[in-house]
């Protein structure tokens, strides 16, 4: 799972996307990505070579195993997921298969950029980025805060929203 974000302090709602993985087979991962409110058009979707999104898209690396570009190999990196088309609406999605394991990717961060590669501003309202990290499956974490309640953390958050702590 990677939730994407903004660096751009232009934004308000930093949050613009979320992508799910699963890993359905020894050499398969089933990726599903939505994204919202870009401008309209074409974006690379690339998995990078570090988990640093301190810097927002330029703090993240090279294209997770992209060939030297000393040997000059055309070789598509196994970083490189494709590109997404956003519409007029400012939606895009991409459902896709790639041929990695998750525990390869976990700790790494995608971008979702105009750019394929290159100089990215952090500033960017259009550049994406999001850390990936690994997720339970269904009902196999029920997210259990206090074994004496037995509160969940999603009914802690709305304990504590609703006695005005957050």
């Amino acid at each position: 799972m990677c939730i994407l974000e903004t660096h751009s302090t232009a934004v308000p709602d930093k949050v613009r996307g979320l992508v799910r993985m699963v890993q359905v087979s020894p050499s398969m991962t089933l990726v599903d990505l939505a994204i919202r409110g870009l401008t309209p058009g074409k974006y690379w979707v690339t998995v990078r070579q570090s988990g640093d999104i301190s810097e927002g898209a330029a703090s993240t690396g090279r294209i997770w195993e992209a060939a030297d570009e000393k040997s000059g190999s055309t070789a598509q990196a196994r970083g490189e997921l494709g590109t997404v088309e956003v519409g007029q609406d400012c939606l895009g999605s991409m459902f896709f298969d790639k041929a990695v394991h998750i525990w390869e990717v976990i700790g790494r961060t995608i971008v979702v950029s105009r750019e394929r590669d290159g100089e990215f501003k952090k500033d960017d309202a259009n550049t994406l980025v999001g850390v990936i990290a690994r997720s339970a499956g269904v009902w196999d974490n029920d997210k259990t805060v206090c074994s004496c309640s037995g509160k969940t953390l999603w009914e802690e958050r709305m304990d504590a929203v609703s006695k005005g702590m957050l």
